[in-house]
């Protein structure tokens, strides 16, 4: 197991072209309550006279940022941040760990734990009526206005949904939510940073303007993910003022967010700051959505309520033990949306037309696809990279997207290196191939699902 930890911030994972943006401490003066609020604000706001982070700030890239010279360590205060190791994941250079990938590992699992994902995209629609510009656009549901389940917060829902071409191939899958303004009808889009050039060239040719205009708000807002089984009760003493109130943070299901909608009379305010479940990791999981010029304060609450930051390696090993594809790796423009075992949770079947539409039904009534994306439990040794092929004897059946140490149990035996890849319809789950010959490592075929790879 001691050897599987140290691999766990160097999983290879092959990437698209993607952007990412660096997100900066504002001057105490600057800072806005809500994560979206200030949006219609930006214009006049000075930002020279910001404070961004030293050079590589957790979550934060080496690219040129429009937030001015970085002055301080606002995000990182206490951490060493000669140890944190960059790559590019996706396209995205991010955090691969912060030092000790394994304890990482060891907190999210049984402790608590944070990630930076600011270097996703996000986008919001205003306008006439952005639910209508969308509907033939998006494969799912749209979501439904916020509503006050307790005094000061509203709770709503979110809806998971794929973008796609006229022939079914990807163009992104993304969650959508309502806007910032629980009164203004408006969709606040959370994107794969790989996808969101393709995703904004579609939308903007698509979308009618006089129905909805569309901002990229990625560099006014950021998102943190807090996980671990100790992260219900720290948000909810931190962000709900007391560990009482855990369960109404544990009570989110996926698909589901909680925002306040003032601030508390004392400890950190929480107006216009978004909780929302996610089940992306194999661990408890809730992403905080927060205005860039909060997202240090955040941190450092979270920081000193001692959550550990992980970095990419660890996120991705907790992802393919959850099972989920990510875009970029695992799914991307060539992809047929049925291959990934999305549609379930992202087509909403009794809408109208949508782009794409018509393979997803036909698939769906008459059809099948010939490959599908499947857990693969892969043999002890040299760890293969993502694109490797799986072969059935002499016959290519497939190719690997993902992969990952896992230092959790594999059935009967111990950790070992797990993945995700595409897979013939002909090779039925259970089953074994071979990884890049036929004479290659052996290879178990699983069906994705919780739990996928224990048995």
């Amino acid at each position: 197991m001691t050897q599987d930890l140290r691999q766990l911030g160097n999983a290879e994972l092959r990437g698209s072209p993607g952007s990412v943006g660096e997100l900066g401490q504002a001057n105490p003066g600057l800072l806005v309550s809500g994560f979206l609020c200030h949006f219609t604000q930006r214009a006049s706001m000075d930002r020279r006279g910001t404070s961004g982070l030293v050079a590589r700030p957790p979550g934060g890239c080496r690219a040129k940022s429009n937030r001015g010279a970085a002055q301080g360590n606002t995000v990182a205060s206490g951490m060493d941040l000669e140890r944190v190791v960059y790559g590019r994941v996706r396209g995205v250079e991010v955090p691969r760990h912060y030092g000790d990938p394994g304890a990482e590992y060891e907190a999210a699992r049984k402790g608590l734990a944070m990630r930076d994902r600011s270097h996703r995209s996000r986008l919001l629609l205003r306008g006439r009526a952005p639910i209508t510009a969308l509907q033939g656009v998006l494969t799912g549901r749209m979501p439904g206005a916020p509503v006050v389940f307790r005094e000061g917060w509203v709770r709503a829902g979110i809806e998971y949904s794929a973008v796609l071409t006229p022939k079914g191939r990807m163009i992104a899958d993304l969650r959508v939510m309502w806007g910032p303004d629980p009164e203004e009808e408006g969709l606040f889009l959370d994107v794969p940073a790989p996808a969101i050039e393709p995703l904004l060239a579609h939308l903007k040719r698509y979308v009618p303007p006089r129905l909805a205009t569309i901002e990229d708000v990625t560099a006014d807002s950021g998102l943190l993910t807090v996980l671990g089984p100790e992260a219900a009760d720290t948000l909810a003493e931190i962000l709900l003022g007391s560990a009482s109130h855990a369960s109404e943070v544990e009570g989110l299901a996926e698909g589901e967010f909680i925002e306040g909608q003032k601030d508390q009379d004392d400890g950190l305010g929480t107006s216009g700051l978004r909780i929302a479940r996610t089940c992306d990791v194999d661990v408890p999981a809730w992403d905080l959505f927060v205005s860039a010029s909060r997202f240090g304060e955040v941190w450092d609450s979270l920081l000193k309520a001692g959550a550990a930051p992980i970095g990419a390696g660890v996120w991705d090993t907790l992802r393919v033990e959850a099972g989920r594809p990510a875009y970029g790796g695992d799914m991307d423009e060539s992809t047929l949306f049925p291959e990934t075992g999305l549609v379930d949770r992202a087509v909403d079947h009794t809408k109208g037309c949508y782009t794409g539409q018509e393979l997803i039904v036909r698939i769906r009534d008459r059809g099948h696809v010939n490959r599908s994306l499947r857990g693969l439990l892969l043999a002890e040794g040299p760890v293969p990279k993502s694109g490797t092929e799986l072969f059935r004897e002499d016959r290519v059946v497939g190719g690997i997207t993902s992969v990952v140490e896992s230092p959790r149990p594999r059935g009967s035996g111990g950790g070992g290196p797990i993945g995700l890849g595409y897979v013939h319809r002909d090779v039925s789950n259970g089953e074994q191939v071979t990884v890049g010959s036929a004479a290659g490592p052996p290879a178990g075929v699983r069906e994705l699902g919780p739990g996928w790879f224990s048995v």
